[in-house]
Protein backbone atom coordinates (compact mmCIF):
# COMPACT_ATOMS: atom_id res chain seq x y z
CA UNK A 1 0.00 0.00 0.00
CA UNK A 2 1.28 3.50 -0.80
CA UNK A 3 1.53 5.31 2.40
CA UNK A 4 -0.69 8.66 2.57
CA UNK A 5 1.36 12.14 1.96
CA UNK A 6 1.17 14.34 4.70
CA UNK A 7 -0.86 17.15 5.00
CA UNK A 8 -0.40 20.35 2.80
CA UNK A 9 2.43 22.83 4.12
CA UNK A 10 1.43 24.89 6.64
CA UNK A 11 0.53 28.43 4.91
CA UNK A 12 0.03 30.62 7.94
CA UNK A 13 3.51 29.52 9.00
CA UNK A 14 4.84 30.03 5.37
CA UNK A 15 3.21 33.63 5.83
CA UNK A 16 4.78 34.21 9.21
CA UNK A 17 8.31 33.15 8.04
CA UNK A 18 8.27 35.65 5.03
CA UNK A 19 7.36 38.33 7.39
CA UNK A 20 3.94 38.92 5.31
CA UNK A 21 0.29 39.54 6.95
CA UNK A 22 -2.24 37.15 7.74
CA UNK A 23 -5.27 38.50 8.46
CA UNK A 24 -8.31 35.97 9.72
CA UNK A 25 -11.85 36.33 11.57
CA UNK A 26 -12.81 34.79 14.69
CA UNK A 27 -15.50 32.16 14.08
CA UNK A 28 -17.50 32.58 17.08
CA UNK A 29 -20.33 30.29 16.07
CA UNK A 30 -17.80 27.04 15.76
CA UNK A 31 -19.28 26.21 12.47
CA UNK A 32 -17.67 23.92 9.67
CA UNK A 33 -19.58 25.69 7.20
CA UNK A 34 -18.50 29.23 8.56
CA UNK A 35 -14.60 27.98 8.24
CA UNK A 36 -15.16 26.65 5.06
CA UNK A 37 -16.81 29.82 3.78
CA UNK A 38 -14.17 31.78 5.12
CA UNK A 39 -11.81 30.00 3.27
CA UNK A 40 -13.49 30.83 -0.22
CA UNK A 41 -13.65 34.27 0.74
CA UNK A 42 -9.69 34.33 0.85
CA UNK A 43 -9.09 35.09 5.03
CA UNK A 44 -5.55 33.25 5.66
CA UNK A 45 -7.24 31.97 8.98
CA UNK A 46 -9.73 31.41 11.17
CA UNK A 47 -9.57 31.74 14.80
CA UNK A 48 -11.12 28.90 17.10
CA UNK A 49 -11.39 30.80 20.65
CA UNK A 50 -11.42 27.56 23.29
CA UNK A 51 -10.69 29.84 25.99
CA UNK A 52 -13.64 31.60 26.46
CA UNK A 53 -16.81 29.83 24.33
CA UNK A 54 -17.07 26.72 22.18
CA UNK A 55 -16.61 23.44 22.89
CA UNK A 56 -14.01 21.79 25.28
CA UNK A 57 -10.16 21.84 24.15
CA UNK A 58 -10.83 17.58 24.68
CA UNK A 59 -13.18 17.37 22.25
CA UNK A 60 -11.22 15.82 19.24
CA UNK A 61 -14.10 14.89 17.18
CA UNK A 62 -15.61 18.60 17.30
CA UNK A 63 -12.40 20.51 16.09
CA UNK A 64 -11.81 17.13 13.72
CA UNK A 65 -15.00 18.81 11.91
CA UNK A 66 -13.70 22.22 12.17
CA UNK A 67 -10.18 20.74 10.67
CA UNK A 68 -12.00 19.33 7.42
CA UNK A 69 -14.05 22.39 6.12
CA UNK A 70 -10.56 23.81 6.91
CA UNK A 71 -8.54 21.98 5.06
CA UNK A 72 -11.15 21.75 2.26
CA UNK A 73 -11.16 25.71 1.40
CA UNK A 74 -7.47 26.53 1.91
CA UNK A 75 -7.56 28.13 5.24
CA UNK A 76 -6.11 27.58 8.48
CA UNK A 77 -7.26 27.24 11.80
CA UNK A 78 -5.96 28.92 14.68
CA UNK A 79 -6.68 27.47 18.00
CA UNK A 80 -6.75 28.83 21.00
CA UNK A 81 -6.41 26.98 24.12
CA UNK A 82 -7.18 28.26 27.59
CA UNK A 83 -3.84 27.22 29.65
CA UNK A 84 -0.49 26.00 29.00
CA UNK A 85 -1.02 21.83 29.73
CA UNK A 86 0.73 20.04 27.71
CA UNK A 87 -1.53 17.00 27.62
CA UNK A 88 -4.24 19.74 25.87
CA UNK A 89 -1.13 21.00 23.60
CA UNK A 90 -0.82 17.36 22.05
CA UNK A 91 -4.51 16.73 21.65
CA UNK A 92 -4.94 19.44 19.66
CA UNK A 93 -1.84 18.62 17.51
CA UNK A 94 -3.27 15.23 17.18
CA UNK A 95 -6.64 16.15 16.17
CA UNK A 96 -5.52 18.01 13.14
CA UNK A 97 -4.07 21.84 14.21
CA UNK A 98 -1.01 22.38 13.47
CA UNK A 99 -1.71 26.53 14.69
CA UNK A 100 -1.88 27.05 18.37
CA UNK A 101 -2.28 29.97 20.45
CA UNK A 102 -2.16 29.72 24.38
CA UNK A 103 -3.51 32.02 27.07
CA UNK A 104 -2.63 32.09 30.48
CA UNK A 105 1.31 32.45 30.74
CA UNK A 106 3.68 34.46 32.57
CA UNK A 107 6.79 32.88 32.29
CA UNK A 108 9.17 31.52 30.25
CA UNK A 109 8.69 28.30 31.16
CA UNK A 110 4.97 28.02 30.43
CA UNK A 111 5.95 28.54 27.22
CA UNK A 112 8.76 26.23 27.22
CA UNK A 113 6.22 23.62 28.21
CA UNK A 114 3.66 24.08 25.85
CA UNK A 115 6.41 24.51 22.91
CA UNK A 116 8.18 21.61 24.29
CA UNK A 117 4.98 19.92 24.38
CA UNK A 118 4.36 20.36 20.44
CA UNK A 119 7.69 19.11 19.27
CA UNK A 120 9.30 15.55 18.73
CA UNK A 121 12.47 17.12 18.74
CA UNK A 122 13.39 20.60 21.02
CA UNK A 123 16.18 22.90 21.38
CA UNK A 124 18.38 20.20 20.47
CA UNK A 125 17.17 17.66 22.77
CA UNK A 126 14.02 14.82 22.87
CA UNK A 127 10.82 16.73 22.71
CA UNK A 128 7.24 15.70 24.69
CA UNK A 129 5.11 15.48 21.84
CA UNK A 130 4.46 12.00 22.23
CA UNK A 131 4.04 9.39 19.70
CA UNK A 132 0.93 7.75 18.42
CA UNK A 133 -1.34 7.48 15.25
CA UNK A 134 -4.17 10.36 14.90
CA UNK A 135 -5.61 11.86 12.35
CA UNK A 136 -2.71 14.42 12.07
CA UNK A 137 -0.54 11.16 10.86
CA UNK A 138 -3.27 10.26 8.98
CA UNK A 139 -4.00 7.91 11.31
CA UNK A 140 -0.37 6.09 11.13
CA UNK A 141 -0.27 6.70 6.77
CA UNK A 142 1.13 9.40 6.55
CA UNK A 143 5.07 9.44 5.07
CA UNK A 144 7.78 11.19 6.63
CA UNK A 145 5.59 12.40 9.31
CA UNK A 146 7.87 12.44 12.17
CA UNK A 147 10.23 14.46 9.93
CA UNK A 148 7.88 16.86 8.81
CA UNK A 149 5.48 17.64 11.46
CA UNK A 150 7.86 19.72 14.01
CA UNK A 151 8.11 22.22 10.84
CA UNK A 152 4.67 22.55 10.04
CA UNK A 153 3.78 23.53 13.73
CA UNK A 154 3.40 27.19 15.21
CA UNK A 155 2.65 27.94 18.58
CA UNK A 156 2.42 31.11 20.03
CA UNK A 157 0.86 32.91 23.43
CA UNK A 158 -1.06 35.40 24.77
CA UNK A 159 0.42 38.09 26.39
CA UNK A 160 -2.00 39.17 28.65
CA UNK A 161 -1.12 40.45 32.43
CA UNK A 162 2.02 42.57 33.97
CA UNK A 163 3.70 39.63 34.94
CA UNK A 164 3.78 38.65 31.21
CA UNK A 165 4.76 41.62 30.48
CA UNK A 166 7.68 41.75 32.85
CA UNK A 167 9.16 38.52 31.80
CA UNK A 168 8.74 39.51 27.93
CA UNK A 169 11.76 39.35 27.33
CA UNK A 170 12.68 35.79 28.44
CA UNK A 171 9.17 34.93 27.07
CA UNK A 172 10.28 35.91 23.66
CA UNK A 173 13.77 33.91 23.73
CA UNK A 174 12.15 30.76 24.01
CA UNK A 175 13.00 28.46 21.42
CA UNK A 176 10.76 28.01 18.81
CA UNK A 177 8.44 30.37 19.71
CA UNK A 178 6.24 31.16 16.93
CA UNK A 179 4.40 34.48 17.81
CA UNK A 180 2.83 36.46 20.45
CA UNK A 181 -0.20 38.12 20.82
CA UNK A 182 -1.05 41.15 22.55
CA UNK A 183 -4.14 40.70 23.76
CA UNK A 184 -5.84 44.16 24.99
CA UNK A 185 -9.05 42.90 26.52
CA UNK A 186 -7.50 40.60 28.62
CA UNK A 187 -4.66 42.90 29.28
CA UNK A 188 -7.49 45.76 30.33
CA UNK A 189 -8.95 43.40 32.94
CA UNK A 190 -5.27 42.97 34.41
CA UNK A 191 -4.49 46.07 34.62
CA UNK A 192 -7.81 47.16 36.41
CA UNK A 193 -9.20 48.68 33.04
CA UNK A 194 -11.87 45.77 32.34
CA UNK A 195 -13.89 46.86 29.08
CA UNK A 196 -11.33 49.30 28.24
CA UNK A 197 -8.77 48.47 25.81
CA UNK A 198 -8.01 51.71 24.50
CA UNK A 199 -7.50 53.21 28.16
CA UNK A 200 -3.92 54.96 28.11
CA UNK A 201 -2.19 52.18 30.61
CA UNK A 202 -3.50 49.24 28.41
CA UNK A 203 -2.25 50.78 25.29
CA UNK A 204 0.91 51.50 26.56
CA UNK A 205 1.37 47.64 27.29
CA UNK A 206 0.24 46.63 24.17
CA UNK A 207 3.07 48.96 22.71
CA UNK A 208 5.40 47.65 25.07
CA UNK A 209 4.37 44.23 23.77
CA UNK A 210 4.78 45.35 20.22
CA UNK A 211 7.95 47.27 20.55
CA UNK A 212 9.82 43.75 22.11
CA UNK A 213 8.19 41.29 20.40
CA UNK A 214 10.00 43.33 16.93
CA UNK A 215 13.13 43.77 18.40
CA UNK A 216 13.76 40.12 19.72
CA UNK A 217 12.33 39.32 15.59
CA UNK A 218 8.95 37.64 17.13
CA UNK A 219 6.10 37.30 14.51
CA UNK A 220 3.32 39.79 16.53
CA UNK A 221 -0.40 39.06 16.36
CA UNK A 222 -3.40 41.52 17.52
CA UNK A 223 -6.90 42.80 17.11
CA UNK A 224 -8.49 44.75 14.61
CA UNK A 225 -10.38 47.81 15.58
CA UNK A 226 -12.31 48.74 12.19
CA UNK A 227 -9.90 48.52 9.19
CA UNK A 228 -8.68 51.83 9.86
CA UNK A 229 -6.48 49.97 13.10
CA UNK A 230 -5.79 47.22 10.61
CA UNK A 231 -4.15 49.16 8.24
CA UNK A 232 -2.56 51.22 11.07
CA UNK A 233 -0.76 47.97 12.84
CA UNK A 234 0.53 46.14 9.68
CA UNK A 235 2.23 49.28 9.07
CA UNK A 236 3.40 49.16 12.45
CA UNK A 237 4.92 45.53 12.41
CA UNK A 238 1.90 43.36 13.07
CA UNK A 239 2.20 39.93 11.15
CA UNK A 240 -1.51 38.63 12.50
CA UNK A 241 -4.31 40.40 12.37
CA UNK A 242 -8.24 39.81 13.54
CA UNK A 243 -10.24 41.43 11.58
CA UNK A 244 -13.55 41.18 13.52
CA UNK A 245 -15.83 37.95 14.43
CA UNK A 246 -18.63 36.08 13.07
CA UNK A 247 -21.70 37.49 15.41
CA UNK A 248 -19.59 40.85 15.22
CA UNK A 249 -19.97 41.17 11.60
CA UNK A 250 -23.49 39.38 11.51
CA UNK A 251 -25.15 41.63 13.61
CA UNK A 252 -23.59 45.00 12.05
CA UNK A 253 -25.01 44.04 9.06
CA UNK A 254 -28.51 43.10 10.90
CA UNK A 255 -28.77 46.30 12.24
CA UNK A 256 -27.94 48.43 9.13
CA UNK A 257 -30.82 46.04 7.74
CA UNK A 258 -33.17 47.52 10.60
CA UNK A 259 -31.97 51.34 10.45
CA UNK A 260 -32.55 51.06 7.18
CA UNK A 261 -36.21 49.28 6.85
CA UNK A 262 -38.78 52.17 5.82
CA UNK A 263 -41.82 50.18 7.28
Amino acid sequence: MTPAAPPRSNDLRETLESDAVALGVLESAYSPDLVEFYGDLGLDFVWIDLEHAGPSPWDGERMADLLRAADVSGTELLVRLPEPDPGMVRKALDAGVRNLFVSRIETADDVRRAVEAARFRYDGEPGKRGFANPRASRWGTADDYVDTEDEEIVVGVTIESPAAIDNLDEILAVPDLGFVFAGPLDLAVSLGHPGEPTHDEVQAAVEEIREQAIDADVPLGGLGFGMDDVNEKADAGYQLLNLGSTTGALGSTVRSWLEEYEG
